[in-house]
């Protein structure tokens, strides 16, 4: 596999789409800082960080649906910096997803963190993924 957070951001999309309550995925340190900042922006219920059978690390998200509507918090989730072409932007040049709606995942010098708070670090960095 050549992009890890792609295939965790697809797992992701595809339990959306499927209406499940549960996604389970491979864990790696950025995807649990990922998966922390979904929780802290309210798109996803809860996590687990927990290892698999063999070992290895893997991340439990219960994703979060309104009740009355049964809509999901995730509308879509879109992978930005890939291996291939990666997405750089420095804090004069950080993107706004929906105008403010959504938020944008950067990995800057001072860890991983959303595009507002890249803007009062006033620190840029590889633009990871939109959420909205």
């Amino acid at each position: 596999m050549t992009d890890p957070i792609a295939d965790f951001l697809t797992r992701i999309r595809n339990a959306v789409k499927a209406n499940h309550k549960v996604v389970v995925a491979p864990g790696s340190k950025i995807k649990q800082e990922i998966t922390k900042i979904m929780f802290d922006q309210g798109y996803i219920l809860a996590y687990k960080f927990d290892k698999d059978e063999k070992g290895h690390p893997s991340i439990k998200i219960a994703l979060k649906y309104d009740a009355a509507t049964k809509v999901n918090a995730i509308k879509n989730l879109k992978r930005v910096s890939r291996p291939g072409l990666r997405q750089y932007a420095s804090v004069d040049e950080m993107p706004r997803v929906l105008n403010g709606l959504g938020i944008a995942i950067v990995s800057t010098s001072k860890g991983v963190m959303t595009d507002a708070q890249a803007r009062k670090e006033n620190v840029g960095g590889e633009v990871m993924c939109y959420i909205w």
